[in-house]
Order: structure tokens, then C-alpha cells, then sequence
């Protein structure tokens, strides 16, 4: 399973307890797709699809600065 860096505004649903709605993943695919659809040329799948390696990135490099900000034990 790809990581979608969990979720991006969790709250807990009272009935399930899950943390339903949008993943970090999203979130970062849809705001590089606003900066990207500026161009507004199509085909439209190339900049969705860009949009999500846009999040995939971020993603990466999110993982990455986390992990050396931890402190070391």
C-alpha cells in the first residue's frame, strides 16, 4: 500500500472511531493540481497524474526531514 501520509484534517467519528476523510496524499495532489491547472491546456490527466508524483515527493521528503529531526537516543 502506497503511504498517503495518513490524514490530513483527522477528527474521530463518535459512532466508528476511524478517522475518515481526506489522506495527506490528497491533500498535497490538490493544491500542486491548483498551482498546475493555471496552464489550463489539457489533457487534463497528465496534470492530475503530475499532481499526484507532485504528492508523492512531498511525501518522500516529508519522511525525511521527520526522521532527522528525531532526536537520537
Amino acid at each position: 500500500m502506497k503511504n498517503d501520509g495518513g490524514p490530513a484534517f483527522p477528527f474521530i467519528n463518535d459512532r466508528t472511531g476511524d478517522f475518515p476523510g481526506l489522506s495527506i496524499r490528497d491533500w498535497f495532489a490538490g493544491q500542486a493540481l491548483a498551482g498546475l491547472a493555471i496552464h489550463d491546456s489539457g489533457p487534463y490527466e497528465q496534470y492530475v497524474a503530475a499532481g499526484y508524483r507532485f504528492a508523492d515527493a512531498m511525501l518522500v521528503e516529508r519522511e525525511k526531514q521527520t526522521k532527522s529531526s528525531r532526536p537520537s537516543i
